[in-house]
């Protein structure tokens, strides 16, 4: 009897459907991995009207931190369960951000960006991640400090991150203009445009 359909999974409800367990943490990059000094770090989000909110490496780990466990899931097909991340809420970051903006557009050092909607960000559902398993996140996985957004496909989880900038579309960011599709929600396969 011939069966149809899509691609098969790992008999495990917690992988999304085309996805395989790892017990590594395989390294993926768009481009090299720029050295980024803690003294040297910043993070800004920017408004539509210009306004630029800015905080430092100790302004960052003078916040309320987080531990987080979350699944994470790579395009590329693996996917890592039960990760432990530390870092701060986006939600914090934003607390006295004005925006009627309903997309940002991430940068990270090194020239990375990647779109995401506001509403995906906020609520609990998104952090700046310095620690990964009780250590200082290392540079080939982002470190000092990286985008943490566990419902997505993790290039939207970008590395080096330095700054949100507002913006009035859903523009794409470096691989969504290299036919990554603009969401990336790995229950729905959402990999390609």
């Amino acid at each position: 009897m011939a069966v149809f359909g899509g691609r098969r999974r790992e008999e495990n409800p917690a992988l999304p459907p085309g996805q395989h367990l790892t017990d590594g943490f395989p390294v993926l990059s768009a481009g090299p991995t720029p050295t980024v000094e803690t003294e040297d770090w910043e993070f800004v989000i920017r408004t539509e009207g210009g306004a630029t909110h800015r905080w430092s490496w100790d302004q960052l780990l003078a916040f309320p931190a987080e531990d987080v466990t979350a699944d994470i899931h790579c395009v590329t097909s693996w996917s890592k369960l039960g990760t432990g991340w530390r870092g701060v809420s986006l939600d914090t970051l934003f607390a006295d951000v004005e925006t009627g903006l309903e997309f940002v557009m991430a940068h990270s050092y090194g020239g990375y960006t990647t779109n995401l909607p506001l509403d995906e960000i906020l609520d609990g559902q998104a952090w700046i991640a310095y620690e990964y398993e009780g250590e200082s996140l290392n540079p080939e996985h982002g470190g000092p400090a990286r985008l943490l957004i566990p419902h997505l496909y993790f290039w939207k989880s970008a590395k080096w991150v330095r700054g949100l900038v507002m913006q009035d579309d859903d523009y794409p960011g470096f691989w969504e203009e290299n036919g990554y599709n603009l969401h990336g929600d790995p229950w729905r396969e959402e990999r390609y445009a």
